[in-house]
């Protein structure tokens, strides 16, 4: 018998049963893990999942004309990609997240154009339409985390012709800007190389570092812009306080500074005009804030982590750029060579335009221009990062909705839309004219097409939750449902609406008639209009065709679809949860937050 049983074990093979061995069977319902090669594992991870979309599929008309609307609000309800970010993550992309060169070295042009009180007044008037737009933005993604964010709330909304627009306007904004972006990085190395080395060879370190990152999902791009993020925060922490310092009189011989340059050469430069030129400038330093409202759809717990998240872009606001540009505005004048003569084509361009890099150089502290500079360079790399993770997000959800070609809705097995991220990566490629002799032009016109992108984006955003709020109110809701509720409110909406729509009109007005118009010549004038209206036409463009194909109608409040994908909230077992955190918070929070103001409302 003994035989016959030993017999027997010898044939079955590991895994099979026996009586012998059958401790080492996975129990009913579980799996026997398989051991496969890592470049197996690698390979099989790009992959199509078939059951993940960016955003689930669904039906259109018959005639394949006719837009589903409900269809569309489905299809960006309940997105698969990775729901990897964290609280933490979420933070520090609100706070510091897409701090680049239009803070470091846009404001130096800023500067020179319309003086140190413009920059400053510019500044707070985009931080306050930033700061509505960012609390309604914040109101609907808690409550519909959906894929596409900022489309897909415009075309629920507002019209889907609307949304489908600012899609394509928000992916293009983000395409042509990591090519920019990977040029800057390339021209702030020469700061200490001297041109020894071709930009090209920058430029492929680069796009690769930036790849790479994407390549590992939005774990991958949360875990850097985090690190990114507080490397910004921590140089612009360091270099305000080290303003302070210079302006009192810490150095002695500079001596006392004060409000000195507001006097001579003067608060103001250009009059009026300006300071409408330095709006465009204060918002393309601005772009990028919107992305926490992308990122709730692959956030774990968005209900949680972005309304606290939303309430730091104050913090980001406030003391990154109005109070380090004020500093910047008393130590640097904006009648020095450095800012006039900064020329984008110049590769020693960064270096001469960046006023905080001025301010320390003529502080005279030796070595610590070169820290600023790296960070700089970290800077412009984050953007570039975000840029990949903004656009091919948006891709993704485009193509599942049938706004975009089919095959940008891929997503492999480790929930990334990887064809997207193919095509964003490819745009990276673009940054190659650093080294050669089309640079200025190119990168102006591409510049020039996502100039205002932003302006159409906050716009919409602005516009989609008055509507969301009328709609709400319609179909017999009060405030009180809402997980989370915009400080703001209607009011900080309607006015970030009217600021972005006057931005849009200085920026026509700046664009037609810019600052010493009449050297240009009537050519000059019609191609500096252009480089910096070319959004306009494009976005309408888009509109129109969408609008003329589908006949799309603009969506009513009584019939807005306000159930598909919106989050189950029990908002008693949420006060309930929030009296038991309260409890465990320090006495100096617990006397900041009123009572009445909940954590989550």
């Amino acid at each position: 018998m003994n035989h016959s049983m030993d017999e027997t074990n010898s044939v079955v093979g590991k895994g099979e049963y026996s009586p012998d061995s059958s401790t080492v069977l996975p129990e009913y319902g579980q799996h026997m893990a398989h051991h496969r090669p890592w470049s197996t594992r690698i390979a099989d991870s790009f992959k199509r999942d078939p059951n993940a979309h960016a955003s689930p599929k669904h039906t259109v008309g018959a005639d394949g004309r006719v837009f589903d609307l409900e269809g569309a609000a489905a299809n960006t309800a309940n997105s698969p990609l990775q729901r990897s970010l964290k609280g933490r993550h979420l933070q520090m992309i609100a706070i510091g997240g897409s701090i680049g060169t239009g803070l470091f070295v846009g404001s130096g042009g800023a500067l020179a154009s319309g003086g140190p009180a413009s920059v400053v007044i510019a500044f707070i008037l985009i931080g306050i339409m930033l700061y509505c737009t960012v609390h309604a933005l914040g109101e609907m993604a808690v409550l519909f985390p959906v894929a596409g964010s900022f489309s897909a709330y415009s075309t629920r909304f507002l019209d889907p012709a609307w949304g489908f627009a600012m899609g394509w306007n928000y992916a293009m904004q983000w395409l042509v800007v990591l090519p920019l972006e990977i040029v800057a990085a390339t021209l702030t190395i020469t700061y200490w190389t001297h041109g020894s080395i071709n930009n090209n060879a920058w430029v492929a370190i680069f796009l690769f570092i930036i790849i790479l990152i994407n390549l590992f999902g939005v774990k991958g791009y949360g875990e850097a812009e985090f690190v990114f993020a507080v490397i910004k925060v921590v140089a612009i922490i360091g270099f305000i306080i080290l303003g302070i310092i210079i302006d009192v009189g810490g150095r002695d011989d500079t001596g006392y500074i004060g409000g000195r340059l507001y006097s001579n050469p003067g608060a103001f430069h250009n009059g009026f005009k300006g300071l409408c030129s330095v709006f465009v400038t204060a918002a393309f330093a601005f772009s990028g804030t919107e992305l926490v409202g992308l990122a709730a759809a692959e956030t774990a717990n968005p209900r949680k982590s972005l309304p606290t998240a939303i309430k730091q872009v104050f913090w980001r606001i406030a003391l990154f750029y109005i109070v380090a540009l004020t500093l910047v505005g008393l130590l640097v004048p904006y009648d020095d060579d450095r800012l006039i003569n900064g020329d984008p084509s110049n590769p020693d361009a960064v270096t001469k335009t960046s006023p905080f890099v001025i301010a320390i150089v003529d502080a005279g502290i030796t070595g610590l221009p070169s820290v600023f500079n790296a960070v700089i360079m970290i800077a412009v790399l984050s953007v570039g990062n975000s840029s990949i993770y903004g656009s091919s997000r948006t891709l993704a959800a485009l193509a599942e909705q049938h706004q975009a070609p089919k095959i940008l809705g891929y997503i492999d097995r480790k929930g990334r839309p990887i064809v997207a991220i193919g095509v964003a990566s490819a745009f990276g490629f673009l940054a190659f004219f650093a080294g050669s002799t089309w640079q200025a032009e190119a990168f102006n016109w591409m510049l020039a097409l996502s100039g205002l992108s932003s302006i159409f984006t906050w716009g919409s955003i602005c516009l989609a939750h008055i509507r969301f709020r009328q709609g709400w109110k319609k179909q017999g809701h009060s405030l009180d449902e809402l997980a989370f509720r915009g400080q703001p409110g209607i009011i900080g909406s309607w006015l970030g609406f009217v600021m972005n729509a006057l931005v849009l009109v200085t920026q026509f007005w700046t664009g037609a008639w810019p600052i010493e118009y009449g050297k240009l010549g009537s050519a000059g004038q019609v191609e500096n209009f252009f480089m910096y209206y070319l959004a306009v036409p494009v976005v309408i463009v888009f509109y129109v065709a969408h609008k003329v194909w589908y006949k799309t109608p603009f969506v009513r409040s009584h019939n807005m679809d306000l159930h598909t994908g919106i989050r189950d909230l029990n908002l008693a077992e949420l006060i309930a949860e929030e009296r038991i955190e309260r409890a465990s918070w320090p006495t100096w929070k617990r006397v900041c937050v009123s009572p009445r103001e909940p954590t989550y409302i």
